[in-house]
């Protein structure tokens, strides 16, 4: 399906002026950047150009979407044609995916005419907004549980296209596994779950559940404890199994004290090698709180697909430089509290003994062996770049392992590192 119809009208209508104008063919640079990381946040997280690209692919106007615009006459009869052959034609350049950034770094950046970058600027944002607020929030989680398996299941708190994109995004920035089937399908991530308290009360007794539960999914499947009382479902589940239990979960109540009680008498019942996960609107602080709590594995659902209290990366779509009387000529937004730095710029990371020591952009190339360059090639002449989700989860692994240690505090603070910029 084309994509051309996710995007607000007002893209359209300054396209079409813009084509009246005799101006839509002025080439121009766009970038994408978060003004200020969300307030107390020391690093976030850049994901989604591996959703971003295919779509961007399919943004194309075919007659179904000519006749809407057409009908509800959004844009003048010279613009419907210009759209009839649209297909972007442009560059497009950014951070990797996984990768950490800070206030004012050019996550992307888009070139090409006028016309072709502006009509993606809707499409480009709220791609890129959703999974990196996301990514962000996962990453915070995954620094939380340090080693402990973290398993995405906001599906049922999210609309079903973002119970996707929320998968993927935080399995980027270090989830082992979702509960979204079509998540597992779309991008190999792999999928568990087994049954909910419903499941339990179908039937007349704990027991005949659990031993329903146990004769179809095996050994290694996941007793739901508190339906009814925990320790009694403890026991329940250890003679059901003959100790051969591989996981229970937790799902109410205080879940530290809990995971005590549970491994004490899951210990004294002999099943010393059932894992247990805890479940029940966990966010990062309160994975944290669960650090000295015998738990195995954390289930994450709203807060996870929320953005764990900042639902969206903040980031601005803004014309930084156009080609003008034969020369570019940087431009920049000047409004109080909303500026940019203008021109076209290029992000590194300066490298010392292995640790990150700040972001610099400059308008211009730099040449010093401990810069890494921050944005690579995603499109146009050239490109050979393809979705690779492993590699996007490995950049992030990377990438945090670079920040110094403040980055990894939970409380709030101010961003790991500085982002200088020279012109």
């Amino acid at each position: 399906m084309s994509s051309a119809l996710k995007t607000d009208r007002y893209e359209l209508t300054m396209l079409d002026a813009a084509i009246q104008a005799g101006v839509g063919s002025k080439p121009v640079v766009f970038e994408v950047f978060s003004r200020n990381l969300p307030a107390g946040r020391r690093f976030g997280v850049f994901a989604g150009t591996g959703r971003l690209i295919p779509e961007i692919q399919k943004f194309k106007f075919e007659k179904p979407e000519l006749d809407f615009l057409e009908k509800q006459k959004i844009v003048s009869p010279q613009t419907l044609a210009w759209l009839a052959n649209f297909t972007f034609k442009g560059e497009i350049t950014g951070f990797s995916e996984g990768e950490t950034y800070f206030g004012n770094s050019p996550v992307l950046t888009i070139s090409g005419t006028f016309a072709e970058c502006v009509v993606l600027e809707t499409l480009v944002l709220s791609v890129l907004n959703y999974d990196s607020a996301v990514a962000s929030a996962a990453a915070r989680m995954r620094i939380a549980a340090r080693d402990r398996k973290l398993v995405e299941m906001g599906s049922r708190r999210a609309n079903e296209d973002a119970a996707v994109a929320a998968a993927r995004a935080s399995f980027i920035a270090g989830f082992d596994a979702t509960s979204n089937l079509l998540a597992q399908k779309r991008y190999q991530i792999p999928s568990v779950g087994t049954s909910g308290h419903a499941f339990t009360l179908l039937f007349e007794s704990e027991a005949q559940a659990f031993s329903a539960q146990h004769e179809a999914m095996g050994d290694e499947t996941t007793f739901l404890l508190d339906t009814f009382d925990v320790e009694k479902a403890v026991a329940t589940a250890v003679e059901t199994t003959g100790g051969k239990l591989g996981n229970v979960r937790i799902d109410s109540g205080d879940l530290s004290e809990s995971a005590h009680r549970v491994r004490n008498q899951l210990d004294s019942l002999g099943a010393t090698h059932t894992q247990i996960t805890v479940t029940n609107d966990l966010d990062e602080d309160a994975i944290a709180g669960l650090s000295a709590a015998p738990v195995d594995g954390f289930g994450v659902g709203t807060s996870l697909v929320t953005g764990s209290g900042h639902p969206t990366a903040s980031f601005v779509y803004k014309l930084v430089s156009k080609f003008e009387n034969g020369e570019w000529l940087d431009v920049s937004k000047k409004s109080r509290g909303k500026q940019n730095f203008p021109g076209r710029k290029y992000a590194y990371r300066i490298i010392e003994n292995g640790l990150a020591q700040r972001d610099e952009l400059s308008t211009s190339e730099i040449e010093q062996s401990n810069a890494r360059p921050l944005q690579i090639d995603y499109f146009g002449s050239g490109s050979n770049w393809k979705p690779d989700l492993e590699s996007a989860r490995k950049r992030f692994e990377s990438s945090l392992q670079e920040l110094p240690a403040v980055a990894k505090r939970l409380s709030d603070g101010e961003p790991a590192l500085e982002v200088s910029f020279t012109s």
